[in-house]
C-alpha cells in the first residue's frame, strides 16, 4: 500500500500529563495565559511546552520554505509489522520493549523502514503526518551530504583554506581552518556547546540563529555571519573531534557561495524535490534571513524516514540517484576513532564523526544523524532497517536518550533479520 494519505497511520497520544493537546498549549483566541507559549518570553523551550514547539516552530520564529516540487511525492510503500514488544535492556540492565522505550523517551513520531517498507509510523502528542517537526542538529546532515555533493562536482576541494570560499573569515578561528576539519568537526575553537550552561557559547549562537530572543542590554552579534567572524581560535585544528555547531554553519557559508543559492533552495534543487518529498519543509531563518544549516531544518516524519532511506541505499531512491554513491559511501566509513575517543560519548564506544554524520563502527555499520531533545536518522545496513524520530525529551542531551534508544534500535535490527 503506497503511503499517500493519513489515514493510514495509527496516532497514539502520551500521557496526558505532558501531552500538549490535553494540556491545550495555544488553544483559544486568544489563548489564556496559563496556556501561551511564546519565543520572547523563552516559555517556547520549557517542558512540558516544547512538546508542543517543536512541531510548531513556524508560529514562533521566521521561516523559509524548503520547495518540493511539484512532482508526486515518491511511494513509501507499507508493510505494517507489530514490533512494539521487540524486547531490549538499557544500558543500565533494564528490560525494555520498543513501545516502552518510545514512551519514556518522549517520542512525538516514529517511521521504521526495512528493506525500503514503512513496518511501522506512530505520533504522539502534537505531531501529525502532514506536519514538520524541528531536527535540531539533524540538520547538520543534512548540510554535510549538500556539502558532499559539491565535493563530488569539484566545487569544494575539502582540502582548501576555508578563507578560499569565504575571505571574511581571515581573522576569524577559521582563518586558517581548511575545509575537511570543519566538516568532521576537528577545528581548534574557544566556542563552547554546553546545553545546560547559560553562559556556554551555544546561547550566543541562539541568539545569533534566531532560536534565542535578544536581552535588552545585549549587545553581541544579531546574526549567523557576525557571530561566526568573531570565533576565536582554541588549540590546533585537525588534531581532535570537538562537537561545535559553528562548523557546520561555515560548512553551510560555503555551500551558499560555491552554488549561488541559499541553503533553502540548494536542499530543494538537490534533494528535496529529487527525493520526492511528501511535504514542503522549512529553516528557521536568523534576523537578516540567513538559514541555521546547523540546527534549524524542520520536516515531516515521512520525509526524514525518505532521507534515510535514500542513504541506506547509496544515495538512490526510486531507482534515481540522488546523491552520487561514493558521497554516502564516505560518511559510512567514519572518521577517525582516535580522534573522536578524547571527547568523551560513553555512550558511544568506538565511534567517529565524518561529515557531518555519527558513525558508530558496531557490528552492523550503523551511523545516525543526531540533534538535540532526541532528533534522530538511524540507518543500519545490515538489517537494511532505517528509524526516523522526532521527540521532544525534557533533557537536551543525547546521553538523555542513548542508553534506551540505542539498545531498542539494535535489537529491532536483529529482530528483523531473524525474520
Amino acid at each position: 500500500m503506497s503511503l499517500g494519505s493519513e489515514s493510514a497511520t495509527i496516532v497514539n497520544q502520551p500521557s496526558p500529563t505532558i501531552d500538549p493537546e490535553t494540556l491545550g498549549w495555544m488553544r483559544g483566541f486568544p489563548p489564556s495565559p496559563n496556556r501561551l507559549i511564546t519565543f520572547q518570553d523563552g516559555s517556547f523551550r520549557n517542558f512540558p511546552e516544547l512538546r508542543w514547539a517543536w512541531s510548531n516552530i513556524r508560529q514562533l520564529v521566521p521561516t523559509v520554505n524548503v520547495w518540493r516540487g511539484q512532482g508526486p511525492a515518491s511511494p513509501l510503500p507499507r508493510a505494517e509489522q507489530d514490533i512494539g514488544a521487540v524486547a531490549s535492556t538499557t544500558m543500565d540492565g533494564r528490560p525494555m520493549t520498543f513501545a516502552g522505550m518510545l514512551e519514556e523517551t518522549y517520542t512525538d513520531g516514529i517511521a521504521v523502514l526495512h528493506r525500503g517498507k514503512l513496518i511501522y509510523e506512530r505520533y504522539f502528542g502534537a505531531l501529525k503526518p502532514h506536519k514538520p517537526h524541528i531536527g535540531m542538529s539533524v540538520t547538520k546532515s543534512f548540510t554535510g551530504v549538500l556539502a558532499g555533493l559539491l565535493v563530488s562536482e569539484g566545487k569544494i576541494d575539502p582540502q582548501a583554506p576555508v578563507t578560499d570560499y569565504v575571505p571574511e573569515l581571515k581573522a576569524s578561528a577559521f582563518g586558517d581552518a581548511r575545509v575537511h576539519e570543519v566538516m568532521d568537526m576537528t577545528t581548534g575553537l574557544a566556542y563552547t556547546e554546553v546545553y545546560t550552561d547559560k553562559n556556554s557559547d551555544v546561547w550566543g549562537l541562539r541568539r545569533a540563529n534566531g532560536m534565542a530572543p535578544i536581552p535588552p542590554d545585549y549587545d553581541g552579534p544579531t546574526t549567523i555571519f557576525d557571530f561566526l567572524i568573531a570565533q576565536k581560535k582554541q588549540g590546533e585544528h585537525g588534531k581532535v573531534f570537538a562537537y561545535k555547531t559553528v562548523n557546520t554553519d561555515v560548512l553551510a557559508w560555503i555551500c551558499r557561495r560555491v552554488s549561488g543559492l541559499t541553503l533553502a533552495e540548494l536542499l530543494s534543487e538537490r534533494i528535496w524535490q529529487p527525493m520526492g518529498a511528501e511535504e514542503d519543509a522549512h529553516y528557521h531563518v536568523d534576523r537578516i534571513g540567513t538559514e541555521s544549516g546547523g540546527g534549524g531544518l524542520s520536516t515531516t516524519l515521512r520525509d526524514l524516514a525518505r532521507f534515510g532511506e535514500t542513504m541506506r541505499n547509496h544515495g538512490r531512491l526510486n531507482s534515481r540517484q540522488i546523491v552520487p554513491s561514493q558521497v554516502v559511501e564516505d560518511i559510512a566509513r567514519g572518521g577517525d576513532p582516535a580522534k573522536f575517543a578524547p571527547a568523551g560519548y560513553p555512550t558511544l564506544p568506538g565511534a567517529s564523526y565524518r561529515n557531518q554524520w555519527w558513525v558508530s563502527h558496531n557490528a552492523h555499520g550503523a551511523y545516525m544523524a543526531r540533534g538535540v531533545y532526541g532528533q534522530g536518522i538511524y540507518v543500519d545496513p545490515k538489517a537494511e532497517m532505517v528509524i526516523a524520530r522526532y521527540a521532544s525529551h525534557p533533557v537536551a542531551g543525547n546521553a538523555a536518550n542513548d542508553p534506551v534508544t540505542l539498545p531498542a534500535y539494535m535489537a529491532l535490527a536483529k529482530a528483523l533479520m531473524a525474520g
